[in-house]
């Protein structure tokens, strides 16, 4: 490695195996499902992510990612399936992914290369979110992990946000509410969060101006270097023709400093190479997804992946 190293977040676009859970609605993705998800389709999806994680940072000449936050993978055995393939086994790299309360059963999770990253700790933070009823909306936890990055604590949350299916406005305060969970955490690590290295990865299902990004960023404690990279004609996903940028990593203003032995925020960036795109039609230039509805594209996912380049200043 040298003095620079790639963080990266992607979400997988509905990563499950084909069995069915009982306990979740997973059953569209299943052999007899909505889907018709088999064993062939699941192999196929497996070994372009893999491809595709391998590959995010190359035109930086620095893939493969040193992190990796990921969204929407169903369990332990699908990050597995994606470490094992030929893209990515002879890598030295581990994962952190706890089961969430998710209605889908969908998670988060935090593959690392363990040459570069050690685990302190790691554990899930729940969002207590009510529905329209008034009861508990089962959503994906926030993954939490604790960790030394070349030698350097820093301090990781992986986020999937909730959806806004049912109204952006509808659903505002559920995202609101996740980056209070995020804050309270960040209080109670230490007195004084702004002497920490942070990273608050995910989709956030909100772009950079949106109020719940606002909230982490009126902190104080955040530089958002994602931002610029909305414009009408790019983003992370399109949505009937329009770019959104749901996929965002933010950093801690401690990631500005080039003391010795510390990382250096020096780039960010959408990584979005021709074969993770459509190549024609009414969608062309768009992410190259696995399903429209129920046909089947074969494709990587409805997101492209995100990154930014960190600068490690070593010791002398």
């Amino acid at each position: 490695m040298g003095n620079e190293v790639i963080i990266a977040f992607y979400n997988l676009e509905n990563l499950f195996d084909t069995t069915n859970d009982p306990h979740t609605l997973d059953d569209d993705f299943t052999p007899k499902g909505f889907k018709r998800w088999k064993d062939k389709k699941y192999r196929s999806k497996i070994k372009k992510l893999s491809r595709a994680i391998s590959r995010i940072g190359e035109e930086e000449e620095l893939h493969p990612p040193t992190l990796i936050g990921i969204a929407e993978v169903e369990n332990n055995e699908a990050i597995e399936k994606l470490l094992e393939t030929k893209y990515l086994r002879t890598l030295p790299y581990e994962y952190v992914h706890f089961d969430s309360p998710d209605e889908r059963g969908i998670d988060t999770g935090l593959i690392y290369n363990k040459a570069h990253f050690e685990v302190i700790e790691a554990e899930t933070l729940p969002l207590l979110i009510e529905n329209e009823n008034g009861d508990r909306d089962f959503t994906r936890d926030i993954l939490y992990v604790n960790g030394k990055l070349n030698g350097e604590e820093i301090h990781v949350f992986v986020n999937h946000w909730p959806s806004r299916r049912e109204g952006v406005a509808q659903t505002k305060h559920k995202r609101i509410e996740a980056a209070d969970t995020v804050l309270r955490k960040i209080r109670s690590l230490n007195a004084h969060p702004e002497d920490l290295h942070i990273m608050v990865m995910g989709d956030f299902n909100d772009d950079p101006n949106a109020e719940s990004i606002t909230t982490l960023m009126d902190s104080g404690w955040f530089i958002n270097p994602m931002k610029k990279l909305l414009s009408p004609s790019s983003g992370s996903a399109n949505y009937k023709g329009e770019w959104s940028l749901f996929d965002q990593i933010i950093l801690s203003h401690s990631f500005l400093n080039h003391e010795k032995g510390t990382h250096s925020f020096s780039k960010a960036a959408i990584f979005a190479p021709r074969f993770l795109r459509e190549w024609k039609g009414r969608y062309k230039g768009n992410p190259f997804r696995t399903y429209a509805g129920r046909k089947y594209l074969g494709g990587y996912s409805d997101h492209f992946p995100v990154y930014v380049v960190m600068r490690f200043n070593e010791r002398e």
